[in-house]
């Protein structure tokens, strides 16, 4: 019995409240993509959790161990909820970068996590899923690609459950509950842009940046709430592409995006200028980076001036759009 799941990856547009103020933090925006996507094989095995890449030449050792820690991880606490015993065999076909603000490690542990549920003839809905693999723990936007797709915006974690500041990695929150989801216009393309630079946070130093800069100034969290609300969600729906693209430049000067987009290496903020020039409606970076992202409804020209920007760094650009439905099983 082989079962096979694709998943898409995502935008992390941006943290809403990391000030806390009416009892909530968090919050995200967020939106689902087609490309680059990932593709896991399970079937039974021999000798415990084995796990090969179809391409492991062509990739690198970090990720390898990226991949191999999140699935061994996840299958383990999958296998313990379910009190299942066996052994499995995982097969990688495709990988996109860990670490690159694209969320691999949310769609790489939901992956594992369904397809041991399935394959056990369990219906566990997505969220139980990301509670006992572990993810959802700050933003809802990985958690809720993967079940629905589209544009998303959560609700952030009561601070009941989750008092502190943290990322992802250091939360054990449950997801939380998605306040709107909408079809993205799909004629709308997103031009990727991933230059080859080590990423400057992550870990512990995330963990640090969320203790030194939180709480937010609570009047950059309601002139961002402001903004969403009454632009960028009204954008989406009326498929404004310019008001879209405005909303998500305004962002990247609002607060913790404010601070991440400050944390980056200059270069960073040298290629979202290019391609800003280039007259992308939308430019930002997708959560602490480094994937820079375009909205518009011409990418070639953004697709050049990405290329002119990478020249010394290198990088890859990937043209995608949006998708508006969750992982496919096959």
């Amino acid at each position: 019995m082989e079962l096979i799941i694709k998943t898409p990856s995502r935008l992390h547009l941006t943290l809403i409240d990391l000030n806390g103020s009416l009892g909530r933090i968090d919050g995200g925006v967020g939106l689902t993509l087609k490309e680059p996507q990932l593709v896991l094989e399970m079937k039974p095995g021999t000798n415990g959790i084995q796990i090969e890449f179809k391409d492991s030449q062509k990739l690198t050792p970090n990720l390898i161990n990226d991949y191999q820690d999140k699935i061994t991880t996840s299958a383990h606490r999958m296998m313990e909820y379910l009190n299942m015993d066996g052994e499995f065999s995982f097969k990688v076909h495709e990988t996109y970068p860990s670490h690159s603000g694209l969320g691999f490690g949310t769609q790489l542990s939901l992956a594992v996590g369904k397809l041991l549920s399935d394959f056990a003839g369990q219906e566990i809905d997505v969220p139980q899923i990301a509670r006992i693999v572990g993810r959802g723990g700050t933003s809802g936007i990985g958690v809720a690609s993967f079940n629905k797709g589209g544009f998303i915006i959560d609700g952030g974690h009561h601070q009941g459950e989750k008092p502190e500041f943290l990322p992802s990695s250091a939360s054990n929150a449950s997801p939380p509950p998605i306040l709107a989801r909408y079809d993205f216009p799909e004629e709308w393309k997103v031009v990727l842009v991933i230059p080859y630079i080590n990423k400057s946070v992550s870990g512990k130093k995330e963990v640090n940046i969320f203790q030194e800069y939180c709480p937010i100034d609570l009047r950059e969290v309601q002139r961002l709430s402001h903004l969403l609300l009454m632009k960028m969600m009204p954008a989406v729906l009326e498929k404004d592409l310019d008001a879209f693209g405005n909303s998500v430049n305004s962002i990247q000067e609002m607060g913790f995006k404010k601070i991440e987009n400050q944390l980056q290496k200059p270069i960073i903020g040298e290629i979202m200028q290019v391609l800003r020039d280039a007259d992308a409606p939308g430019v930002g970076m997708s959560s602490f980076g480094p994937t820079i992202y375009a909205v518009t409804d011409s990418p070639q020209d953004i697709v050049s001036a990405a290329r002119d920007a990478l020249a010394e760094v290198g990088g890859n650009i990937i043209e995608t759009m949006a998708q508006n439905h969750g992982a496919i099983q096959q």
